[in-house]
């Protein structure tokens, strides 16, 4: 059973928060007490979200306010469970921190056949919806999979 889960990608300000905070809502829907948390790789370590993130997540009902970016770290990786990444090569970049990520790290689109879901920062509203969708998609497979 996972009761922590950490979500990843690069500056943790669009779609690791929007992950998390996604997370949350349908886990605290079922019911379930799991904790949630998300980190980045090149975090800009006390922004808030990316504005069009914020944007979208809010016509969706999610309010990544709250959210502000923080910067990975090896103590991070040991707390957590399951860590899900956007990307292929945030598996290898998280166990260069620490091997203690072997094993337990997944592409959050891992039952979306094994998609990337690509990052939307600073590409417009488009990339922002397409990253927003395949998130939703992914979370709610993680969910079905683990929770349900």
């Amino acid at each position: 059973m996972f009761n922590t889960i950490l979500v990843v990608c690069v500056g943790n300000i669009c779609r690791s928060p929007t992950a998390e905070y996604m997370f949350r809502k349908q886990l605290n829907c079922l019911g379930k007490n799991i904790n949630v948390q998300s980190a980045g790789l090149g975090a800009p370590v006390g922004k808030p979200a990316a504005e069009p993130a914020t944007q979208l997540a809010a016509q969706h009902g999610i309010d990544l306010s709250p959210h502000i970016a923080r910067q990975l770290t090896a103590e991070m990786i040991h707390e957590h469970d399951l860590i899900l990444v956007m990307e292929e090569n945030h598996i290898k970049e998280c166990e260069s921190i620490t091997p203690a990520a072997r094993g337990k790290t997944h592409l959050l689109g891992r039952w979306n056949n094994g998609i990337e879901i690509p990052d939307p920062y600073r590409k417009g509203d488009i990339a922002y919806e397409l990253a927003f969708d395949l998130i939703q998609t992914s979370v709610n497979q993680w969910v079905y999979k683990l929770f349900t």
